[in-house]
């Protein structure tokens, strides 16, 4: 179901309220470009700075606005169970096509929390589901035995979208889950290295940006064509960087977009615009691929 290519979309604001021209003229340049899926409300999305209803707002508008023409993975996870229930059903009733379950962060819960977490989220709802491993901004990782356990227990966890830079743990997933599960990387840098070792596809940032070079090579690694996704990642590995280091994800990722004027540079508290140094560093880089 996620082999391809997906988009972690920005959710642009005016205002201090959703852009809702800005983030229909993105999801109509993602289906554009072939994507597979967009994922609403994930880091990218600033879902910790949404209230529920704002949060519901964007996936409905996602699913409205995507009409059918690519996959709608809705970011429904949370470090509360119950808030995770009730995002995660109402993106049902939406007509969401799946859900992306961050591993909960700031509480710390053991395996055993973990495990009876998503179960009680898989237990509310048919969605398949992506889990969703990032250490750096959850502090733990949902282990290999913990995703072979849910992916036992329950028929509707089929996926981990892995951000936590190893790309060892490919290979370990892929040794004690069986064949069918999905693993995609969660690293745009990392993409060619994932699949290498068995990840179908790619949760991507840069192609709120780059949709159509990251689709190209996601699907050569797909189709077995190792040196043609091999040249268009070294093309676009220091545009990659560059979006990467010189702030927090999502911050210069709507600034590329904004200087594009897709939207506006508007991002929640306590994330700030970027510094007028690397502000310049970032259109430069942008200038040189051609993308202003």
């Amino acid at each position: 179901m996620f082999h391809g290519t997906h988009t972690a979309l920005i959710t642009p604001f005016k205002d201090g309220q959703v852009d809702k021209d800005a983030f229909r003229d993105l999801i109509e340049r993602q289906v554009a470009a072939g994507i597979t899926g967009i994922v609403p409300c994930g880091t990218t999305g600033e879902s910790p700075t949404l209230n529920n209803k704002e949060h519901l707002q964007v996936i409905e508008l996602a699913v409205e606005y995507a009409a059918g023409r690519t996959k709608v993975i809705a970011g429904t996870g949370a470090n509360s169970t119950a808030e995770a229930v009730y995002l995660t059903t109402e993106a049902a009733r939406m007509g969401a096509d799946a859900t992306l379950q961050v591993c909960p962060y700031y509480n710390k819960p053991s395996q055993e929390g973990l495990y009876q977490h998503y179960k009680k989220i898989a237990e509310a709802t048919d969605l398949p589901m992506m889990l969703y491993s990032i250490p750096g901004r959850s502090v733990i990782e949902i282990a290999v035995d913990t995703i072979a356990r849910l992916a036992a227990d329950c028929p509707t966890i089929i996926a981990n979208k892995e951000a936590g830079g190893k790309p060892e743990r490919v290979t370990e997933i892929k040794n004690a889950l069986p064949d069918d599960f999905q693993i995609l990387s969660g690293d745009d840098p990392l993409t060619i290295d994932f699949m290498k070792l068995g990840a179908v596809g790619l949760v991507s940032v840069a192609t709120n940006l780059i949709p159509q070079p990251m689709v190209e090579l996601v699907d050569a690694m797909l189709a077995g064509k190792l040196s043609e996704a091999e040249a268009l990642q070294a093309k676009y590995e220091p545009l990659m960087s560059t979006l990467m280091s010189i702030d927090t994800n999502p911050v210069p990722i709507k600034a590329a977009v904004a200087m594009q004027g897709h939207c506006s540079t508007e991002i929640r508290l306590p994330l700030v615009a970027l510094s007028s140094a690397n502000e310049a560093i970032l259109r430069d880089k942008l200038s040189s691929f051609g993308l202003l």
